[in-house]
């Protein structure tokens, strides 16, 4: 027989769907519920429903963040300043590639815990999945070991960590309710606290390829998100970052692996590698709190430009088993069966790019997944040769199609890829990269 739930679900649910505050003993109790089986599928998804119809103050969403977190916690490298950073996900975004291995150059480490991608927003497990023979940690002491030899960390995500928040995703992602604020920001500041990093940065996207179109909704996420940091001792920060189009030129993951690689070589990434200074002058202002911005600016500069950030991606990779040499020759990453040009049909200025279905045309040509277990093309995907507020004449190359092997709609992958670029006789100013800082 199963136990009874320390709280009764119905009242909670009822309590919330009026608009009522619920008690941190009411959010524990729904949470450890479900969790144990003792409240069932139906009354947990009511009551996510009805968190995601009326909200939650901070203190709520500090009180569901704890409860998601459970007993494990990932230390990662006791006593000393460890870095953790968080993007809620676009279309082109490789960040990581390039922040990890540029921080580690400089003597900042950094551990993530990165997933795989979801609906149009790539993820970067999947893109490090292009580098042949690598293999990712997946236990705290392959994380801790990574940090120690190489400077940083990246492995997947496991059920052992924020527990709470893997049995309520999943429940989230088939019940509309993963487009809840604070749903949204206990999910992800629950695994970076039990983590263990002295700071986490966080990359909020807002625009057409975001999770959050409006700008407002992506601030107060990021400021939720900070206010629940401060509230358990995790210095925060945040960004709201653009993405109403596409980091960079690729989108798919051999390609953004390519473009990490060319990025940490020196070569200027339009979006790329300004939102990757950023973000990394952000952790090490915590890191080297007696250096200026400007001085902070300047070494992580030189560290790209002369080889050092480099070293260290070839470093990471060779320290996990995967094959350096495409580190320095990317030309040996997988690569497509065939590559064709959509080009432009009007001569004028970018006005706007449907970031969101670039990143699904990249998932419907193999990149990403439509359903459950199914594997992953690295080779395929999209190359953008513009960004907005750029001027093409008539029959300019806008996008590569990097095709699968025995494609038969070529038209109609044209076609959409056309109609995702508009085209205005009138020029257009390019959107800021960084919205708000906080």
């Amino acid at each position: 027989m199963t136990a009874r739930p320390a709280v009764d679900p119905l009242a909670v649910i009822n309590r919330k769907r009026a608009g009522g505050r619920l008690t941190d003993a009411d959010i524990t109790g729904m949470v450890t519920g479900y969790m144990t089986g003792q409240i069932p599928d139906y009354q947990a998804a009511a009551w996510l429903m009805a968190i995601a119809c009326q909200g939650m103050d901070a203190e709520e969403a500090v009180a569901l963040t704890q409860a998601m977190i459970g007993p494990t916690r990932l230390h990662v490298r006791a006593g000393a300043f460890v870095a953790d950073k968080h993007s809620t996900g676009g279309v082109g975004d490789k960040t990581t590639l390039v922040l990890a291995p540029l921080l580690a150059a400089v003597g900042i480490p950094l551990a993530k815990m990165s997933g795989r991608g979801l609906g149009h927003a790539g993820g970067t497990i999947d893109k490090l999945a292009a580098i042949p023979e690598l293999r990712l940690p997946d236990t705290p002491i392959g994380i801790q070991d990574a940090l120690r030899t190489v400077g940083f960390a990246i492995a997947g995500q496991t059920p052992d960590l924020a527990p709470g928040d893997h049995a309520l995703y999943q429940l989230r992602d088939v019940t509309g309710t993963v487009e809840s604020i604070p749903l949204i920001a206990a999910s992800i500041m629950s695994k970076k606290i039990a983590a263990g990093a002295s700071l986490v940065v966080l990359d909020v996207k807002t625009g057409s390829g975001a999770l959050l179109h409006d700008q407002a909704d992506a601030l107060t996420l990021a400021q939720l998100m900070v206010d629940i940091g401060a509230r358990v001792g995790l210095t925060t920060r945040a960004v709201v970052s653009d993405m109403n189009q596409p980091l960079g030129h690729a989108i798919g993951n051999a390609l953004e692996v390519a473009e990490a690689i060319a990025a940490l070589r020196g070569q200027h990434i339009p979006g790329l590698v300004p939102l990757v200074l950023h973000l990394a002058t952000l952790i090490a202002i915590e890191a080297w709190p007696h250096r200026t911005p400007d001085e902070i600016r300047e070494e992580l500069t030189a560290a790209l430009s002369d080889g050092r950030a480099h070293t260290a991606l070839r470093r990471w990779v060779d320290h996990h088993g995967g094959d350096p040499v495409v580190i320095d020759r990317p030309d040996r990453l997988p690569r497509a069966a065939e590559v064709t040009t959509v080009t432009a049909p009007v001569a004028g200025w970018v006005s706007n790019i449907d970031t969101k279905a670039l990143g699904y045309l990249s998932q419907y040509l193999g990149a990403g997944r439509t359903r459950l277990h199914q594997p992953i093309d690295s080779a395929v995907g999209l190359w953008l040769h513009v960004h907005i507020g750029q001027h093409v004449t008539a029959g300019a190359p806008l996008i590569d199609l990097h095709l699968p092997a025995a494609s038969a709609d070529v038209d109609d992958l044209h076609r959409k890829a056309t109609e995702a670029v508009a085209v205005s006789s009138t020029a257009t100013d390019s959107p800021p990269l960084i919205h708000y800082s906080l």
